[in-house]
Formats: structure tokens, C-alpha cells, sequence
């Protein structure tokens, strides 16, 4: 069959970055298929190239990766789909048919008629033998379909062994060819991929979908896979700086230790960051020695809040008095730090938000991200504030941080985008932080989108 894969993104999202997910299905569907991806994104977000790309290909199967927010731009990009390949099969998969089955396939109706949730790997190939014939559609793991006027979907099932899988087909992907618009907005070498060492997530964050997108237990990948994989992306592709972008990839100390070991052993002078974000209390001398001779000169944290009551709400496992001290140890070793904090979490006041705004200003950061609380589905905290009323059928074309969908009682949205805004400016207004971060600058196509960036987080 011909398998197209696409990659929507919004026109809001300033992140223009190769997809791992969709390079890994690529890679286990090609052996038996003819497969191609289209990231709209990249493309421009041009209608008429991607129709005229769509009928060129005709697809067979056409599987849209969907983020929460993205799902009408699914809807709508599915619509052009259907006019360019009538007979096409569209499918859709990612976070948001995970989490919302039947509220995914309500909106993607009549194009999409079918979606997988949770890993595909595995459950992508047995679909595509379902179309041919093959089985049923109990069969197929995550599958949801429709039914006699209802939605059916079958149970998730993680991939036990990660190392199983195949390289993800960078070939199809080509990261040497992506823009400077990647996840962390600044690098040291360009051109730039992302590679998972893990999945999984076993902590409880009341506000975070990953433990439900991959599930508690962290599976790992060997360090001779994650090397080769490297060595790949660096040989073939040209990549020089490598973006590690596991949720957890320092909970394992050992798993981290031997992948690091393996990079410094390795001399390809490559650089190291980690856009996600690592946990802060998981750092040491001993990784963060090794993360800096890997070539990590970057090291992004979740810090959230710095009131102590606000974490303990979050369940982060997180204190203001560690904070500080981990990210002194992380100054001490010459890395620099990014930071992620949340404003208008759940019961927060605006008191609490100035202090968290007051704390990013005391730490030793060269930048930090402040993001509104976004109500995901089916997270605790998400549900516990439907359950008391205060949320009700959401939007989640609208579930980005520009747009504030939700703020805490006694606080109106454009209060919270108010102080979200002052928190920027505050931050990244001070001349040593600002020349520092001018500097970082690689080159005016980078400005460009650094100033994209700006424009939707600042401006709008």
C-alpha cells in the first residue's frame, strides 16, 4: 500500500522540527509498504502545494499525527485530503485520539474513519493488514472505530521492548533540511535532530499527560542503539547538535551514565541539549560532569512554580529550598539553565504568580519559559475541575499557552496574560540577560524566527 504520514502543527506554533514519532512509524512500515511524510509546517502551510503533493502521491492510507490543539486544523487539512485522494483511507493518531476517542472522531467526521492510540509501531502494520483482509478490528491494539452509531476502541498496548524497533527512517524525514525553529529556540551547531533513550514516565504531575500517553513504566533503550542512531545522524545527515527529548532521561542514572559515557568515548564533536527538560532533583556532580564533556552546554529544567504550596498542589516532588540548590550546582559546573515555569495553576493567586515571577528573576537562568496552565484532557487536575464545575466542555483549538483557555478563580484570562507578559519582558529585558541570549544569535534566518516567537508570545 502507499502510506502517507503527515505532520499538521497550527499556525501558532513556532516550532518547526523534524518528527521523530512519525520518522519511527515510517521506519517500521516500509518494509511492506510505500511510505512518505508531509510536515505542513515545513511545507510553508501551503493548501496548494500539500493538495497537489496528496494527488501526486494518491495515498492508500493517509495518518495525521494530532496534538490537542491541533485537531481542527486535522479536520480541516483531512477535508483536503478527501478532495485530492477520494479513495484514500485517513486515520489519525498522537496525544489527543488517545486521550479523546470518540470526541476526536466526532469532529474528524465523515474524513477520518478510524484512529490508533497510544504507540502505533506495532498496531500501524496489523491496521493496514485489517484493510487488506486480514483479521479483525479487535485485533488491533488502540484501534477506535464506529460501530452501529458508537464509537469502539480497544485497549492501549506499550511496546515492551523499545530496542526492538527499528532506526527511525531519517531518510524520509531529512533533519538536515529543517529550519532554525526548533523546540529550545537557541543552539550551538545547526543542523539540529531529536532522539528519544527512553518512554514512559512514572511520576504522578497532576497537570502532565505523559504517564497516560506512554504509561508508569520506563522502558529503555541501549546505549549501543542510541549510538549507532547518533552516529547516523551525524555521518549520513550532517546533524551536529543532537536534542535529546526524553520526558525522564536522567531518572536512570545508570541509563543515563552509559549513554553519556558512550558519546564522550565516541569524540564526534557534537553538541547537547535537552529542550523537555530533565528533573531537577535527578542531577548530581557526576551527571552533570559527564553531561557537560557529552557536550551539553544547555540544560532545560521544570521548575513550575516558586511557591512551595503551588508544587505541593502540582505534585511535583519538588521544593523552592532544592531548587535553588540544584540549579547552584548547575552554575557551578559552567552549563547554563533554562527554566519552565507555570502561572495561573489551579487555586493559584496573583500573589502566588508574582512570586513565582520574583523567584525566576533570583535563579542564575540565561532564559525561562512562562507558560499559562493548560487544562489537558483527561489529566487529575483536569478532572477534578470539571468535576467541580469550573471547567465544561473545552476547546482545544484553544489549548495553547497564547491564548490562556483557563485562569483560577478571582483571576479573569486577561489578568493571567497580563502577568504572563510582564513575566517575559521582566525576564528577558535586564541587559546582561538580554545581551547574553542577543549573542546566542546564529544568524538573521534565526532571528527571523526568533522574532516570530516574540511576535506570538508577546504581542498577540
Amino acid at each position: 500500500m502507499k502510506i502517507l504520514l503527515i505532520k499538521p502543527g497550527i499556525a501558532l506554533s513556532d516550532h518547526i522540527q523534524p518528527p521523530l514519532g512519525i520518522a519511527y512509524l515510517a521506519a517500521c512500515l516500509r518494509p511492506a509498504h510505500e511510505v512518505r511524510v508531509m510536515d505542513f509546517g515545513k511545507m510553508g502551510r501551503d493548501d496548494a502545494s500539500f493538495s497537489a503533493a496528496v494527488a501526486d502521491f494518491a495515498p492508500d492510507v493517509a495518518g495525521f499525527q494530532c496534538y490537542s490543539p491541533e485537531l481542527g486544523e486535522v479536520k480541516r487539512l483531512a477535508g483536503l485530503v478527501r478532495a485530492a485522494a477520494p479513495k484514500s483511507v485517513i486515520i489519525a493518531g498522537g496525544p489527543h485520539p488517545t486521550l479523546c476517542p470518540e470526541e476526536t472522531l466526532g469532529r474528524l467526521a465523515p474524513e477520518a474513519s478510524y484512529l490508533l492510540r497510544g504507540e502505533t509501531e506495532e498496531s500501524f502494520p496489523l491496521f493496514l493488514d485489517l484493510l487488506a483482509g486480514k483479521g479483525s478490528p479487535e485485533a488491533v491494539p488502540g484501534l477506535a472505530w464506529r460501530e452501529g452509531g458508537r464509537v469502539r476502541f480497544n485497549e492501549i498496548r506499550p511496546i515492551k521492548d523499545i530496542n526492538a524497533l527499528p532506526q527511525p527512517a531519517w531518510d524520509l524525514i531529512n533533519p538536515q533540511e529543517y529550519p532554525p525553529a526548533q523546540h529550545g529556540a537557541f543552539f550551538e551547531k545547526f543542523p539540529i535532530a531529536p532522539i528519544v533513550t527512553t518512554r514512559g514516565c512514572p511520576f504522578a504531575c497532576g497537570f502532565c499527560t505523559a504517564p497516560i500517553l506512554s504509561g508508569r513504566h520506563m522502558r529503555k533503550r541501549g546505549a549501543d542503539a542510541v549510538m549507532a542512531e547518533i552516529e547516523t545522524l551525524y555521518h549520513k545527515f550532517g546533524i551536529r547538535e543532537i536534542h535529546i527529548v526524553d520526558d525522564n532521561f536522567t531518572l536512570d542514572k545508570a541509563h543515563a551514565v552509559s549513554i553519556l559515557e558512550r558519546i564522550i568515548d565516541s569524540k564526534l564533536p557534537i553538541s547537547l541539549a535537552f529542550p523537555n527538560g530533565v528533573r531537577i532533583n535527578t542531577l548530581d556532580d557526576e551527571l552533570l560532569d559527564l553531561m557537560k564533556r557529552a557536550g551539553a552546554y544547555l540544560i532545560s529544567v521544570g521548575i513550575e512554580s516558586g511557591s512551595d504550596k503551588t508544587l505541593k498542589r502540582m505534585d511535583k516532588q519538588l521544593n523552592v529550598a532544592l531548587i535553588r540548590e540544584k540549579v547552584e550546582l548547575i552554575k557551578r559546573k559552567g552549563i547554563d539553565l533554562a527554566a519552565f515555569f507555570i502561572l495561573g495553576f489551579p487555586d493559584e493567586t496573583v500573589e502566588d504568580m508574582r512570586e513565582t515571577i520574583k523567584f525566576s528573576l533570583e535563579l542564575p537562568l540565561l532564559r525561562a519559559n512562562f507558560f499559562t496552565f493548560l487544562p489537558l484532557p483527561m489529566t487529575p487536575v483536569t478532572l477534578r475541575l470539571i468535576e467541580k464545575g469550573e471547567i465544561g466542555a473545552m476547546d482545544v483549538d484553544g489549548l495553547v499557552f497564547q491564548k490562556v483557555p483557563y485562569s483560577p478563580k478571582g483571576v479573569t484570562r486577561e489578568q493571567l496574560r497580563s502577568l504572563q507578559r510582564e513575566a517575559f519582558l521582566r525576564f528577558f529585558l535586564r541587559p546582561g540577560i538580554m545581551l547574553r541570549n542577543l549573542a546566542k544569535v546564529r544568524s538573521p534566518r534565526h532571528f527571523w524566527y526568533l522574532a516570530k516567537r516574540f511576535y506570538h508570545w508577546i504581542v498577540m
